[in-house]
């Protein structure tokens, strides 16, 4: 598994972060706490990484409104949402969206079929990106003691617990994304 880790970790945690990134960067820092990973090259690829992501789905969305609409069409609770969002919030939707899961990818999307200026994104997401980064990725490393020692304790049990967990944020993201 180190090795795993130690040739394909930035390639998984950059291909996660393209698209979110949330848990990937998460797991990568408490990995850098335990020495797996290098906590610099790590946030530099999660944020470098949920940057492009953003940005590409503006530009998508900017240069092919129909694609973005169909995709729209599958996803209408989240884009109402996104709007609702960036009507109440306005450009302070580019940085909550990093945080809320299910809306990750339709903000940028929205933001990029209204007349909101390309410049003015990409500078308020390069700045979300960084407190994202930041917040994310030094949290979770400042916390890898604490993981790591849940994870040394429960070792025997550590799949079960983990697949319950998982499944236990998911169904909860779920019912928090219905409401």
């Amino acid at each position: 598994m180190e090795q795993l880790i130690q040739d394909w970790g930035y390639v998984i945690l950059f291909l996660y972060s393209f698209g979110g990134g949330f848990l990937a960067l998460a797991v990568a820092s408490v990995l850098a706490y335990a020495g797996e990973l290098n906590i610099y090259i790590t946030l530099l690829v999660a944020g470098s990484a949920n940057f492009i992501g953003d940005q590409f789905l503006f530009y998508m969305a900017r240069s092919n409104k129909h694609l973005a609409k169909e995709i729209f069409k599958k996803h209408r609770r989240k884009v109402a949402w996104a709007y609702l969002i960036m009507k109440k919030r306005g450009d302070a939707a580019i940085f909550l969206q990093k945080y809320i899961y299910g809306v990750k990818t339709i903000v940028p999307l929205a933001m990029g079929l209204t007349k909101y200026s390309f410049a003015k994104f990409t500078l308020y997401n390069a700045f979300a990106t960084v407190l994202w980064t930041a917040l994310i990725g030094w949290a979770s490393y400042s916390l890898g003691s604490v993981v790591i020692e849940m994870a040394d304790s429960y070792k025997n049990f550590g799949i079960a617990i983990a697949i319950a967990l998982i499944l236990v944020i998911a169904y909860l993201l779920k019912q928090i994304d219905k409401k």
